[in-house]
């Protein structure tokens, strides 16, 4: 009895070793119990032993009627903030993820497995994507009564590549692209990449300022102009409804056309139409699934103007920036059985939730949030600076981003970093805070003798 037990477990670990070097990978199906027991010559108990034993290392996981499936590895609950070392908390990155989206998502893909819909699925498409896809699309960005027309949707990798098709569509090398003074990071690579130059643009409490976009226009003729209305990254304002009309007539008068970011607007719940619903001549609104589900699999919207629409194609095309097949057909599936519905729902609830927690912990200092959003912008005490704070943070094991990530016009960078509350769990984030509050209430010389 002792030698058949040590036999299952010794072939178990035979097996452990294959999925720990890579040879058997997350989603590998393993055969069926009795082709196990052919190839290795051990009895078909011995075969289920085994695989019970890979079960209840956590190793596997069986699906009845499919099989048995090489388990994804667990993700590690962060490092503890006493770790040394390479131990990061990381408040910089901010992809929300919630526990229950993994087994809605799964579902969704399941039904694309079938030999006939996956066929389909990994055909080639192009930028317009399916009627399918824009209908469920158009549903999907509907909001403050506005509804796009689906056949004025375009589809994109990413959130990112629809950025970049929109720039380049609109703003010729060496052209001048308006921004808010603080900006999304990635619109200053797009901008370099694509040999643009940024104009930093004031804002104040209810977002960019018409008047600013004006005088800039008249300095110089602009472009066009990229913002976000909608939960402002990193500042997370939003612009109130009577801003964003001034904002439209803006636009009519100059005769520029807009570049909506509304990446984060699913979590916000207020009832503000979009930028594009005022301005549908001179707007082109942008978002993505990455936010709403994840970052590993995700597809890039852009709605467009009839003017704009070959342009933004045109663009989208040459970059090689269009949607794959298989990503849009999953997409418009889980747009359309109600699991993005399901996991935007959860995540709203868990960003509320995270700014609680911050809240609690970031009482008493200047902090701009907004309470359905995932970051918040940290105005530092003095005599901090956010580069020496950013520095200190990473002695204590977490990571922040400071305001020179997001400043166009780095003269005037300010005394704040942006606080990411997204990738950690509650718990860990819990701790992150408290440390950065407590070495916040001292000084660069107090962290530095620490």
């Amino acid at each position: 009895m002792r030698c058949l037990m040590e036999d299952y477990r010794l072939i178990a670990d035979a097996v452990a070793a294959d999925i720990a070097a890579g040879r058997l990978r997350p989603g590998d199906r393993l055969p069926p119990q009795r082709a196990f027991a052919r190839r290795r010559g051990i009895a078909g108990s011995t075969a289920a032993r085994v695989y019970r034993e890979l079960a209840g290392r956590g190793l596997v996981v069986g699906e009845v009627g499919r099989g048995t499936f090489v388990r994804a590895g667990e993700r590690s609950p962060g490092p503890a903030l006493v770790e040394p070392g390479g131990a990061r908390v990381d408040l910089e990155l901010n992809y929300p993820i919630v526990p229950e989206q993994h087994a809605l998502l799964a579902e969704g893909l399941g039904r694309l497995l079938r030999p006939d819909v996956l066929a389909s699925a990994l055909r080639p498409v192009g930028a317009s994507g399916t009627p399918g896809a824009r209908d469920a699309t158009a549903r999907l960005l509907a909001r403050g009564g506005w509804e796009p027309d689906p056949a004025r949707v375009l589809f994109a990798g990413n959130g990112r590549q629809a950025i970049a098709a929109a720039v380049a569509a609109l703003v010729p090398a060496g052209g001048r692209l308006g921004v808010e003074a603080l900006t999304y990071p990635v619109v200053k690579a797009i901008a370099g990449r694509l040999g643009v130059t940024l104009v930093p643009l004031a804002t104040d409490e209810a977002g960019l300022r018409p008047d600013a976009l004006a005088a800039a226009h008249r300095r110089a003729p602009l472009a066009a102009v990229y913002l976000q209305p909608t939960l402002h990254n990193p500042l997370a304002v939003t612009m109130p409804l009577w801003r964003r009309a001034e904002l439209a007539a803006t636009l009519h008068d100059l005769g520029l056309c807009a570049i909506e970011d509304s990446i984060w607007a699913f979590l916000h719940e207020g009832d503000e139409p979009p930028l594009a619903a005022l301005a549908p001549e001179h707007t082109i609104l942008l978002d993505s699934l990455s936010k709403r589900l994840a970052p590993g699999l995700t597809l890039g919207f852009a709605v467009t103007p009839p003017s704009r629409t070959a342009p933004v194609t045109a663009a989208l095309r040459s970059g090689a920036w269009t949607a794959a097949g298989f990503a849009l057909d999953a997409a418009t599936r889980w747009m359309g059985d109600g699991t993005v519905t399901a996991i935007v729902r959860a995540k709203r609830h868990d960003a509320a939730a995270r700014q609680e927690v911050a809240r609690r912990h970031l009482s008493g200092f200047t902090v701009l949030a907004d309470p359905h959003s995932y970051y918040c912008w940290w105005e530092l005490p003095e005599p901090w600076r956010a580069e020496t704070f950013v520095a200190a943070a990473a002695r204590e094991g977490i990571a922040v981003t400071p305001a020179a990530s997001f400043a166009v016009a780095t003269r005037s960078t300010p005394a704040a970093v942006r606080v990411g509350l997204a990738s950690p769990p509650v718990d860990v984030l819990s701790r992150a805070l408290e440390a950065l509050a407590r070495l916040a209430r001292g000084t660069p010389e107090d962290a530095a003798a620490d």
